[in-house]
């Protein structure tokens, strides 16, 4: 059989390398220590791999996983074999910290090393009018694989003040620590509105990441989408 598909560009990346691209859309994972991913994320897998639902680990991280909308609802993989990860064709990337820490947005995370620490944060300034911003922080030593929609700008916020749409903002370096902030004036207001209504605002030694679109308001199930509500979160941990 013969096929442009059988290109050497097509064919699976043997690299040994644990996290790596198999293209630019296309994260592999050759396991041996387990993996934290979010559900649905996985597209294939060769070998013995076990997927598992991953709880919470502490009722203080359950009870943000189950009151904001950042539900992160993670599976661990494990096993022997590679495995393939992607969201809806975004573009991946791979960041590997070295006991620093990395703020995302929970769609835009694909991926990390299972032994790093992560925890949910509320945004500093996100309040009711903000309907409440929360951001997946991931610190330790590994790698961690963020999907963005369209290929993302990395914008240096240390030299002067950095205002990034909301639902724009991929991820940004842990140590900053952004206001939420609206450029709505009364009279656009009561024109209307801008459509630009919520920035985050950065402002110190950091980058922070912005894909070239912004996600969609999801409808509330409770949770992130999750069944049940509250209770569900709480159940599934």
């Amino acid at each position: 059989m013969k096929s442009d598909l059988f290109a050497q560009s097509n064919l699976e990346n043997e690299t040994q390398t644990r996290f790596a691209l198999q293209n630019e859309q296309l994260l592999r994972v050759s396991l041996g220590p387990d993996v934290l991913s979010v559900k649905g994320a996985m597209v294939a897998f060769q070998g013995q791999i076990r997927f598992d639902h991953e709880k919470s680990g502490s009722m203080g991280k359950l009870l943000k996983k189950a009151l904001t909308s950042e539900d992160m609802p993670l599976m661990r993989v494990s096993g022997q074999g590679e495995v393939f990860f992607a969201n809806e064709a975004g573009y991946v990337y791979i960041l590997e910290l070295d006991g620093d820490g990395i703020s995302v947005n929970g769609r835009n995370l694909l991926a990390f090393d299972a032994a790093m620490s992560w925890d949910i944060n509320r945004v500093k300034g996100a309040g009711v009018m903000a309907g409440g911003l929360f951001n997946t922080v991931v610190t330790g030593q590994g790698s961690v694989a963020l999907c963005t929609v369209g290929k993302p700008v990395v914008l240096d916020c240390s030299q002067q003040p950095t205002y990034v749409d909301t639902n724009a903002a991929v991820a940004w370096s842990a140590n900053l620590v952004p206001q939420v902030v609206s450029s709505m004036n009364m009279k656009s207001m009561l024109r209307g509105g801008t459509g630009e209504a919520l920035q985050f605002a950065f402002h110190g030694p950091g980058f922070v990441v912005v894909q070239p679109s912004e996600w969609v308001a999801q409808a509330s199930q409770g949770s992130g989408g999750g069944g049940g509500g509250l209770m569900g979160n709480l159940l599934n941990g």
